[in-house]
This record gives C-alpha cells, structure tokens and sequence, in this order.
C-alpha cells in the first residue's frame, strides 16, 4: 500500500506524518525547536533547529510504523509550514545567514505606518490582496537590509538565498539543488501579483528585494523536487505537495469547492473560505490568498480572517501566569463556572490581525472584580477565541456572498468540547470537528498523494474525511458580544508612542 510522508513544519515544532492510501495516519514523529525573543515584538527561530526538528520528527515517525508499512512503501513528501516566516541561507553550505524571523514579529511596524502614510496602502492591496502590516514576509526582508548591510550584502551578489520555511527545508532535502516555494506560500510574502501569479517587479522595488534572491513559484502539487538521500535519512523521494499551514489545512479538510470554509486553531486561528477561480478583494480587514495552484497552471482562491493569538493565549496561561499545568486543563477550569463573571479578556499579546489590523494593540483583560477567579479568566480565554472567529466570519459572510451553513475545524484546541460549544453558540453555525485534528499535515499529504498519483482526483480525496462530532449552535449572547467589541477598542492603538 502506497503511502505519503507529510512534513508540517510549525511555529512551535515539527510534526512527521506518515498517511497511506486510505488517509489513515499510520505513524507520527514530534519534536518541538526554541523560540527565541530579542527585543519585545521580536520572535525569531533558529534555522538549524528548524531542520534537526524536522530530522528527528521525520526518524520518529520512520520509526514508528506499523508492521504492515515499510519504509520501502513511502512514494512521495509533502512539505506544508508556517507562512510568512522569512529564511535566508547560503547557498553553498545552507547555513542559515540569520535567525528567521517569524510571522509573529512586529518589529517593522514604524515602517508599515510610514509605508501606509506614503500612500502605497491602496497599490499593494491591488496587488497582493494583502495588507501593509508586519505580519507579512517582505518587510522583515527590508528591516534586514536596513540593520544587517552585513547580512544584505550576501542577498545583493547572490550568494544568500531569500525563502520561506518551505523553500529552506525542500534546499535541505534536496541539498541546495532546488530553490522552490509554491503560489499558496508565495501570495503572503507581499511580493507576488495575484494578477500575474508571478512575482511583482514593482513590489520588490518597493521593499528593497532582488527577485533574483527569491525562489521559483511552481504549483501546489505534482513533481517538484526529488529528496537526495544522503542529506535526508537516506530518502530518495520526488517532494510532490507544497502549502503553506491554513492552505493546507483546507486541502486536509476536503475544502477544494467553492463555499467550503475551515478554522485551524492553533498557535493562532485562521478562518480560510474558498472563493472559486477568482479572487475577491476585501476592504474590511480580510485577506485575498492562493488556496491551491494546480499543475496546469490554474489557480483557486480563498479569504482568509487571520486571528494572532488563540492557542498562544492558552500557553500564556500556562507558561506567563501558571494558571494551568497543561493547555489541556483549561476545559475543565472554564467549565467549572457558568460565565466569565464579566470578565474580557482580549489576546492582543502579539497585536491583532483580522478584522482590525492594528500591530500596536496589546492584551486587555477588563472586568476584573474581587471575586475574580482564574476559572472566569480560563472561561473568557475560550470566549474571546469564540468571539475573534465569529468576527471574522460575519465579514466573509457579507463580503464573499456566501453563506456558510457549517464550519470545519481541525487544530490542537478543537478537542476542546466546550471551545467547540462555545464557537457553534457564537457562530449560530453547525461546528464540526474533524476525526483527524492535525488536518494540516494531512492536507500536505493530500496534495503529494495527489501530485504522485495515489489519489486521482478531489472528489477522491473528499470521500475520505471523517468527523470526530458536530456541534449544534443553542442561544447566543448578544450582550456579551458587546462587552467584546468594547474591550477590543480599548486594547487598540496601546503600543503607540505618546
């Protein structure tokens, strides 16, 4: 029996899955790689700990298969990651240039405002359906070339490569001998037309990048790339699927028509509905985004409401005020009250995304009285990741013309029974759980098993999703939606120099 190796390279780590021809996971490989913050609003990875994660995850799971698959049965790598992210390596020893720097970081936010001020705000919306904001690849590429002239110089006479977290792990496996990245991760660097599908010669102009330092946009899936055994485990492998993280967490949940819509909760959420051949613009906070480029050249499109901060709200909990052991605990705290006791809490730790876009808001919890506990802190954590998606969704309502009637969800935070209650109440949509949570890697392994002919087409691949339950929406809180929207206009602009 055929069967995939699917690589989700996350913000936090690294998962291996193994997924044979019956989208069953068979194995699985997980190690996790430091986070690192320089200066606050800066988060930056170590691209060495990037690739060992991504060794010792793809061991793991090697290790670990059933005695009916061999290692021998694997025809094909998926490689799916988390976007945004900007790696600069050397293109004769692949060592990293520098430390990544990761979607999360805000230290270019002074040059977004500038850029927005200059007027170009309009022009890159055209351009790339996106926003000028940090979030995106292209300004972490002009701070560089701005503070590291050092760094730059290697970018300039070409001995330094210009990538995403995909482009540097297909360099790795295939050592160097490919420079690649496909349309779904290149639409969010801020640098690609959608008009075009290419590269944007005006856009690197505008951020100071050489496209001659930038990977070649191929599709989505089919014969990409070949592994080169000795720098990969001994695999020799054709890498036949590539997305970025959210693109292909709708590919894992059979997303592939148009009104198909998805919620991936994990170190953020991110809502993706799919649009159909053509893209739509939005003028109210959402973006325009690749959601598959096929073999032939075609592409599909999708919006998609990028929420900062959900999971990582969790591990603040954790790890920031030791209010929980394990992100696991928080249900049954937030469960052992009826409400939040008036208490708001939004997570604003890293600014926020979709609908208001404003990198200089930060972390409000109001409401707070003496008879506060850490269970309605718990229970208004969960609510505020119910209310951002219900944000969210309303505006694709309005803006695509489609009116969703379930939601898709999949990610580490939808075991979460009372999240998914709570998100079905909010919604007033049927909440449905994928059987398989880490829909990511399995959209990578969709999209390989695709791209080397283990399935033959979409509708195939449709057939195989499973769910873990649905979730009915009961009565929703219009108040308490408005004590939100109140505390999330207090949480704006807090960062802002006075």
């Amino acid at each position: 029996m055929p069967s995939i190796l699917a690589i989700d390279a996350g913000t936090t780590g690294v998962t291996a899955l193994v997924v044979d021809e019956r989208a069953h996971v068979v194995a699985t490989g997980y190690r996790e790689f430091a986070q690192h913050f320089p200066q606050d609003g800066w988060v930056e990875h170590d691209l060495g700990d990037i690739w060992s994660a991504t060794v010792g995850a793809t061991r793991d799971a090697l290790s670990g298969l059933p005695d009916d698959t061999a290692r021998s049965d694997l025809v094909a790598v998926g490689i799916t990651n988390q976007r945004e992210t900007v790696c600069l390596w050397d293109r004769e020893t692949l060592g990293a240039a520098r430390r990544a720097i990761v979607w999360q970081d805000r230290r270019t936010a002074d040059l977004c405002t500038s850029l927005i001020a200059e007027g170009h705000q309009d022009d890159v919306r055209e351009r790339t359906g996106l926003r000028l904001d940090p979030y995106f690849s292209a300004s972490k590429l002009s701070w560089i070339a701005a503070h590291e002239p050092h760094v730059w110089a290697g970018v300039r006479d070409g001995r330094t490569a210009v990538g995403t977290v995909d482009s540097y792990l297909v360099a790795r496996m295939t050592r160097g001998l490919a420079h690649i990245t496909d349309a779904t991760n290149a639409s969010r660097t801020l640098l690609y037309d959608l008009a075009t599908g290419a590269w944007s010669p005006e856009l690197c102009d505008l951020f100071g990048v050489p496209v001659d330092a930038l990977p070649e946009i191929t599709a989505s899936y089919g014969p990409l790339a070949r592994t080169e055994p000795s720098a990969f485990l001994g695999l020799d492998l054709p890498i036949t699927g590539i997305a970025g993280d959210q693109q292909a967490a709708l590919a894992g949940q059979a997303g592939f028509h148009r009104g198909a819509a998805k919620c991936t909760y994990g170190t953020g959420s991110f809502l993706l509905v799919h649009t159909g051949d053509q893209p739509l613009s939005s003028r109210s906070g959402l973006l325009t985004t690749v959601a598959l480029q096929h073999p032939d050249g075609r592409r599909d499109f999708a919006l998609e409401g990028a929420v900062f901060v959900t999971g990582a709200a969790v591990q603040w909990l954790r790890d920031g005020l030791g209010i929980i052991e394990s992100a696991a605990d928080i249900e049954a705290l937030a469960a052992s009250v009826p409400d939040a006791g008036g208490v708001v809490f939004v997570p604003a730790l890293t600014g926020l995304g979709a609908p208001e876009w404003d990198p200089t808001a930060r972390g409000t919890i109001v409401g707070i009285t003496r008879g506060t506990t850490r269970a309605h802190l718990a229970r208004a954590t969960l609510e505020a990741i119910a209310y951002e998606v219900r944000d969210v969704v309303d505006l694709m309502t309005s803006e695509a013309g489609i009116r969703l009637d379930r939601l898709a969800i999949d990610g580490g935070a939808a075991a979460n029974n009372l999240l998914c209650q709570l998100q079905a109440d909010t919604c007033g949509l049927v909440v449905d759980r994928s059987a398989e949570l880490q829909t990511t890697g399995l959209g990578a392994a969709f999209l390989a098993g695709l791209g080397a002919g283990v399935w033959e087409s979409t509708d195939q691949l449709a057939a195989t999703r499973r769910s873990s339950g649905t979730f009915d929406p009961g009565p929703f809180d219009a108040t308490a939606h408005g004590r939100w929207r109140d505390a999330v206009a207090r949480s704006l602009h807090w960062a802002v120099q006075r």
